[in-house]
């Protein structure tokens, strides 16, 4: 059963099952029935693609630009935005700025490429500008040459459950905060990711980068636990990759511990896990690390393999 505000979608093999737990719900709660469900993220049955192409769409619609001209990626490399550059927009323009952007996070729901440019223009929610509009017109423009983009689920051979953390350290020009994100696999499918601004600031890279370890750590322990719940056991522990040789020695070197009192709780919520063997935490190189698009705009070229990493592919080309 899944739920989204007031909206249920409920599934089973048996239908029986499905009449029941209605009945049982229309006895607490006023129901309505809307029959057979015919459209559910493009779902299609050759195979597991979620895509939000319809709605994307409409998007494009609400904001005159579905003939817009494509951008090859949803932010600038060399632009830097703060929120003290350009003009402030009037109070019809700041709610449009608003509606436009929450409409866009519900888009990153199968689109992860989204996931850093989105989260970077939601922070200039509470006093939005023209450069910060700017940007959201030029991820609409990516939006535009990209609608036909979709999340591939496959078939699995393995059920490693692994994930890929980065951090862009001091990446914000307004306050110097981190940026730090994941990348969650179960085999080879992307199950989970996160982009998102760290609440405070880091000393050093290696903070920077533990604190993202931290966040993907606790990400790891709730999907175990939910795997747990659907009846699947892990056959090794999960397996956390870093490119930052310092965090991944922090993990397991006890003589660093007098370095990292001021990160001290992160440093034990990690350590515990890699002490009782229950998670791996191993070093990889930047140019492998797939959570690199969650914590800074790329490239053209380093965009497209980010997607592919990530199994993001054109509808068409898996019709």
């Amino acid at each position: 059963m899944l739920i989204y505000v007031d909206d249920i979608i409920v599934t089973s093999s048996s239908s029986d099952v499905v009449t029941a737990l209605l009945q049982d719900l229309k006895e607490d709660f006023a129901l309505k029935d809307l029959g057979d469900l015919h459209y559910f993220l493009g779902i299609n049955r050759e195979g597991l693609v979620l895509s939000q192409e319809k709605y994307a769409l409409e998007i494009l619609h609400r904001v005159n630009m579905i003939n817009c001209k494509p951008a090859p990626t949803p932010l600038s490399v060399s632009e830097k935005l703060s929120r003290f550059e350009g003009d402030l927009l009037s109070t019809e323009d700041s709610t449009r700025y608003r509606s436009i952007v929450g409409a866009l996070q519900y888009l990153t729901l199968t689109r992860p490429d989204l996931a850093f440019a989105v989260n970077k223009v939601c922070q200039f929610l509470h006093a939005p500008t023209t450069v910060h509009w700017t940007a959201v017109k030029r991820i609409l423009r990516y939006v535009k040459g990209t609608c036909d983009v979709g999340l591939s689920l496959q078939k699995m051979n393995t059920f490693l459950l692994s994930a890929f953390s980065d951090a862009d350290w001091a990446g914000s020009v307004d306050d110097r905060r981190s940026t730090g994100g994941f990348a969650m696999f179960f085999g080879p499918n992307l199950i989970s990711w996160s982009a998102r601004k760290q609440a405070t600031i880091s000393r050093s890279r290696t903070e920077a980068e533990y604190k993202a370890m931290a966040n993907a750590t606790a990400e790891l322990i709730w999907m175990e636990s939910l795997l747990a719940e659907l009846g699947i056991k892990l056959r090794q522990s999960p397996t956390l990759w870093c490119d930052n040789l310092g965090a991944t020695y922090l993990s397991a070197n006890l003589v660093f511990h007098a370095r990292a009192k001021h990160i001290e709780i992160d440093f034990h919520f990690i350590r515990e896990r890699v002490s009782n063997k229950l998670l791996q935490i191993c070093l990889i190189s930047t140019n492998e690390q797939l959570a690199d698009g969650f914590t800074k705009a790329l490239s053209v070229g380093k965009l497209e393999d980010f997607k592919c990493n990530l199994n993001l592919k054109k509808k068409r080309s898996l019709d």
